[in-house]
């Protein structure tokens, strides 16, 4: 499998199904951004590193995702917004294990 399908609602509350490659490294992050999905420069401001939250999302699938990392969980327990099912998107890599995830894109802060 070459794509992933990905069910991302905005933080307008707008529902997006994307198509994402599990052939080019990418995380949930970078495809937020390349499907402009939030506004320029208010998601990802770390660059993927885990160190800003900017770019949180709630899982509200139940589909198997990697487990959360320590930088990541340190990171989540300073942010505003947190709910149970936070996780930075910048951590979760696109793999053919979350086809059909379903995330919403928390607010900006």
């Amino acid at each position: 499998m070459q794509d992933v399908t990905i069910h991302i609602t905005d933080r307008e509350g707008k529902k997006h199904t994307v198509l994402a490659p599990t052939d080019m490294a990418m995380n949930l992050m970078e495809v937020v951004r390349s499907y402009e999905l939030a506004p320029e420069g208010t998601i990802g401001v770390c660059g993927g590193m885990a160190m800003c939250a900017s770019c949180q999302c709630y899982i509200l699938s139940d589909i198997e995702i990697n487990e959360m990392e320590y930088e990541e969980d340190a990171m989540l327990a300073e942010a505003f917004n947190v709910k149970e099912n936070s996780r930075l998107s910048c951590q979760i890599p696109i793999t053919e294990a979350i086809n059909g995830l379903e995330i919403e894109l928390a607010p900006e802060v």
